[in-house]
């Protein structure tokens, strides 16, 4: 997909379905969108979404100020008399923060598309004492809906902005947004007494607390990039390689956003809220210590997290502005961007805290079938998706008491006629494998992942941040301790060391029961979405590779590994990245310097990355159409001749491995080709121009030994394959070891930065990018003497004889 990088004034058509617009800026912001008519002035105060209203039809916004934001916009859910959508970013006043957007970063805000594929972005440069601005514009014209980068500024601030679009009540709305965005500020350092546990899978939302904490992954853990949050935060993530979920309010199929986005480890994948699940209150001191509460857990220090996306890190993610504290906000997706490819809960009202757990993320909402009469309750369930959808939306949004439990509903998972277990009194309730958004069971359960990735970032996000306060504090307390020389030693001091030692203790203390809760409910929700996980996201040790079959269409996203914490090294979760590939794969054969187990010598290593490069490229031709998917190797010196064999025998590659200088010359001229011919062709609209010999399967070129056999020439295409291929459905996966490639210099730079790195052992090396956890990355590998490799490729290789392929 051809992104448009605008330039103010410019228009790019949009597909007229629901997208997302991203936002990037140096500061935490305000964002917000005005729905005007056909020019461009506001009705009234009630076509403004902002923090205190964060949701109108077809638009939801983000409901705390944030570095980064994730805002949905669906045409055709707006009011009928809506002809433009202005996309609005504000500094907050009073925020001993910057005043104007000078000297700031310039804000970088990005349209995607309901893939996740990025459709157009603009850069807001030229802002000096401007302290609001609109971004962009979507408007209707002749039918079609296209984005407009716009990039007009108010030193006045929101007040100005909204009376320049006609709204006479501007003052008092812009007061009313900087209240709601002190207010929650104000709840991400202190929150109330009691927040929410999570509830169960099978219950009713209750009604909107309106707490709001900071904003989302991938869905995973990323290589590159970095985000900032308010401070006070918790960590959350979003996602990866691939950010999937939708926001609340407005359903649509196709990519979640992580990103629970991302990344996966995704696209895919923004900053996090002030909390997470578990805990028990702990009485706040004079200085504001930190509180872990209920369902929320809050520290004086903290950053937001965003999805690992999977392009650069896990499963990927992309993330949204600020999350509700309650479960009517649906649970933010997808470890495959991230992304790579949502908002962390903050802290309810009186009343909600003491409930049971519920297993959904806060940002999925269930896909729940509609309810049925007791006289048609025999009757088959004949509901479509959609159906189901609509029904989890009037469902999320009907009233429920604002105390004691809700009322028991049916939660989505596989249809077998009972749908998802029911509350038990006395018992913790069940989780339920696909309870997450999405129009099939591998769409929910591809979110579900996400999700898992976001919970477990985010409550280790938050224990961190808890002990980090602790010690801070505690030091702090000492110190004043030893200020006085009249106070340093005696009967007084000795108490007040031991008090601020006791202190210490208690808030590590209820730091760690509350994460260890959330890891046993997350380790519950593991064991039961493990097993239920199709082909492209099972591990090679699932019973779901017995009775494989060749798929019929090719799967959202695929398992690259498994990614994991110090603080549970047991809970893995899968590190997904989006299919097609939008960027290649590096699986790095060289000395890690942060491996958990690293082998004994360079050889090995060589080994073992030949055999994660064959049962990844193993991987995509299982889980691709019979004939979809060619696979090339080249393998200049034949190092990687045994690694290869389950390829070569079972005779599913598209020839040969390439063998020396000659080889490798010629596959990268016939891919390179193929690039230029297919390009040419889209951009010309002549697809039936194209070559008939041409193949037009997707290409994946495995490259073994770089740069053995390599010229300056070859080098060239390759750079050229791994920056134009993606887009026209070539894909590359390297196994090289960039010391050896240090001879080239910084001309290999941009190759490496274009490629997912991936650690054929366990290693540390994926840097999640909101709330800085090293993630540790385990390659996904078929069991030793297992034989599912090569019983799996013969059956893709029969499939392709049928195929005539």
């Amino acid at each position: 997909m051809t992104t448009a990088e605008l330039v103010r004034g410019q228009n790019h058509p949009l597909p007229g379905t629901r997208v997302e617009i991203r936002v990037s800026a140096g500061s935490p912001v305000i964002a917000g969108a005005t729905l005007g008519d056909a020019r461009g002035r506001l009705r009234d105060a009630g076509r403004v979404a902002h923090p205190a209203a964060p949701r109108l039809p077809g638009v939801e916004v983000s409901r705390q100020a944030a570095a980064v934001h994730r805002l949905a916009v669906d045409p055709a859910a707006l009011p009928p008399d809506v002809h433009r959508v202005n996309v609005l970013l504000a500094l907050p006043a009073g925020a001993d923060g910057p005043v104007s957007f000078a000297g700031l970063p310039a804000p970088f805000v990005a349209v995607t598309g309901p893939e996740g594929g990025t459709l157009a972005s603009y850069t807001v440069t030229g802002l000096d004492a401007e302290s609001a601005v609109v971004a962009l514009e979507l408007y209707l014209r002749q039918g079609v809906w296209k984005v407009r980068a716009v990039g007009q500024g108010y030193a006045q601030g929101l007040a100005a902005l909204f009376a320049d679009q006609g709204l006479t009540e501007a003052a008092a709305l812009a007061a009313t947004v900087e209240e709601a965005v002190a207010a929650g500020r104000a709840r991400a350092v202190s929150p109330p007494p009691h927040a929410p546990t999570r509830r169960p899978a099978t219950t009713a939302p209750p009604a909107d607390t309106g707490a709001a904490p900071a904003a989302t992954a991938t869905g995973c853990a990323t290589t590159a990039g970095a985000g900032t949050t308010p401070s006070g935060t918790g960590g959350a993530p979003t996602s990866a390689p691939g950010d999937t979920s939708a926001p609340e309010g407005i359903s649509a199929p196709g990519e979640s956003s992580a990103s629970r986005d991302t990344s996966v480890p995704g696209e895919s994948p923004a900053p996090r809220g002030t909390s997470v699940p578990g805990g028990t209150p702990v009485p706040e001191d004079g200085d504001g210590a930190a509180a872990v509460t209920g369902d929320a857990r809050t520290t004086g220090t903290g950053q937001g997290h965003g999805g690992p996306g999977a392009a650069g890190a896990a499963v990927g993610a992309a993330s949204d502005g600020a999350r509700p504290a309650t479960p009517s906000s649906p649970r933010a997706a997808g470890p495959g961007a991230e992304d790579p490819h949502g908002q962390a809960p903050a802290a309810a009202g009186p009343g909600t805290g003491g409930g049971r757990i519920d297993y959904r993320h806060p940002r999925r909402r269930p896909a729940t079938p509609p309810r049925i009469a007791p006289d048609q309750a025999s009757a088959p369930d004949q509901a479509s998706a959609p159906d189901q959808a609509s029904a989890a939306d009037q469902a999320s949004t009907a009233p429920a008491p604002a105390h004691g439990p809700s009322t028991p509903a049916s939660a989505p998972g596989p249809s077998r006629g009972g749908g998802a277990p029911q509350d038990v009194p006395g018992r913790a309730p069940q989780p339920v494998a696909g309870d997450a958004p999405g129009w099939s069971m591998e769409e929910r359960l591809h979110n579900q992942v996400w999700g898992m990735f976001e919970d477990l970032a985010r409550t280790v996000a938050a224990y961190r941040s808890a002990v980090d306060f602790a010690d801070a504090r505690q030091e702090r307390e000492l110190d004043g301790v030893l200020a006085d020389p009249r106070t340093r030693v005696g009967p007084a001091a000795d108490a007040a060391r031991a008090a601020a030692r006791a202190k210490h203790d208690a808030l590590v203390g209820q730091a760690e029961a509350a994460l260890e809760r959330d890891l046993v409910q997350l380790e519950a929700e593991a064991a039961v979405v493990e097993p239920a996980l199709p082909p492209a996201l099972a591990g090679w040790d699932s019973p779901v590779w017995r009775a494989y079959a060749p798929p019929a269409e090719r799967p959202m996203s695929l398992r690259v590994g498994e990614l994991s914490l110090p603080e549970r090294v047991g809970l893995r979760i899968p590190m997904l990245v989006r299919l097609p590939l939008e960027r290649g794969l590096w699986i790095d054969s060289g000395r890690l310097t942060g491996s958990v187990s690293p082998p004994a010598d360079a050889d090995e290593m060589r080994r073992l990355a030949a055999l994660t490069a064959t049962d990844l490229a193993a991987r995509l031709l299982a889980v691709h159409p019979a004939g979809e998917l060619t696979v090339h190797v080249i393998d200049p010196a034949g190092e990687a001749a045994t690694a290869l064999l389950p390829l070569v025998e079972a005779g599913v590659l598209g020839g040969p491995p390439a063998a020396g200088a000659s080889g490798v010359a010629r596959t990268l001229e016939r891919l390179t080709r193929r690039v230029d011919l297919v390009q040419m062709a889209v951009r010309s609209g002549a697809a039936d121009a194209l070559p008939p010999d041409l193949d037009l399967a997707d290409q994946l070129l495995v490259v073994h030994d770089f740069p053995h056999g390599f010229d300056d020439r070859a080098v060239n295409q390759l750079r050229y394959l791994a920056d134009e291929g993606p887009a026209v459905g070539v894909g590359l996966m390297m196994v090289a070891d960039r010391e050896q490639a240090r001879g080239y210099g910084p001309v290999l730079d941009p190759l490496w930065r274009a490629l997912l790195r991936l650690s054929p052992v366990p290693d540390d090396h994926l840097a999640d990018p909101w709330v800085g956890h090293a993630w540790t990355f385990t390659p996904s590998r078929a069991p030793a003497g297992s034989g599912t490799v090569a019983r799996v490729l013969r059956e893709v290789a029969a499939a392709r004889r049928a195929a005539g392929r």
